[in-house]
């Protein structure tokens, strides 16, 4: 059975890696640590190791229960594993927030000027007058060195403890539409009620990602729990494809994040 049949063209080179990830456990008996991993690629690394494999496992970690990104250790199924092998760091900075406004793109920006890698970053938490950042814990002595201002906030980091995690309050609106197709572009139209003229632009002018991935392509088709997200616009997922009408349509549920 040729494995990629199962993924996306763009999936293919991330599949190689998780099949010499799987080989090099397998030859050494020595686990592997992953850097962060998106929703979709902690997907497809469960589905090459695969549940009933008898001779290596793989474990997600990314802080909490509600972390998106996640590392994953690929081991052994006799292999112990603690949250402490995952290395990873909660980093807490606090602002003054009578004079300055940080949302989400400022804080991952700041940490992309240091010349950090995305995948060496987890999930970023924000707060009224404070915000929390995932890391590996190798590069947390040198953020909180280099990291002492964003925009025009001075920042205080501190190292906290994964028990003082804050919560994500999330609101996802559900809806239920029937579509010609699963293409993107179609997608993209129901979901944001726009024409699917400015779908297609906003897709062909790197606009739109699909499990954090920027898709240049209207043609491709989604799958259930696909997150997509469109500059300007926020996020969406796929949460059920139901079927088929009478009439050939697709019954699909979708959600939208409340902004």
């Amino acid at each position: 059975m040729n494995i990629y049949q199962h993924f996306r063209k763009h999936e293919h080179p991330f599949v190689d890696q998780v099949l010499s990830w799987k080989e090099q456990v397998e030859r050494t008996y020595t686990p592997y640590l992953s850097d962060f991993l998106d929703p979709r690629e902690q997907q497809i690394v469960s589905s090459i190791i695969g549940t009933a494999n008898e001779e290596i496992k793989c474990i997600f970690f990314g802080g909490g229960d509600e972390t998106e990104r996640r590392r994953g250790i690929i081991a052994s199924y006799y292999e112990e594993m603690t949250e402490k092998q995952f290395e990873i760091t909660l980093l807490e900075g606090t602002f003054d927030s009578k004079f300055n406004r940080l949302e989400h793109r400022d804080i991952l920006g700041a940490f992309m000027s240091l010349g950090i890698d995305r995948k060496k970053v987890g999930d970023i938490f924000v707060a009224d007058d404070r915000f929390q950042i995932i890391v590996t814990a190798e590069l947390s002595s040198y953020i909180m060195m280099n990291l002492t201002q964003i925009k025009n906030a001075r920042i205080d980091l501190k190292e906290r403890e994964f028990s003082n995690l804050i919560r994500k309050l999330d609101q996802w609106i559900t809806a239920s539409q029937t579509v010609s197709s699963l293409r993107l572009d179609i997608m993209v139209k129901e979901i944001y009620r726009i024409s699917r003229k400015d779908a297609v632009s906003y897709i062909k002018g790197n606009r739109v990602k699909v499990n954090h991935t920027d898709i240049d392509d209207p043609s491709v088709q989604v799958i259930a729990d696909d997150l997509i997200s469109v500059r300007g616009h926020g996020r969406s997922k796929i949460v059920e494809i139901n079927g088929r009408t009478r009439k050939d349509k697709i019954r699909v549920t979708t959600a939208r994040l409340k902004t």
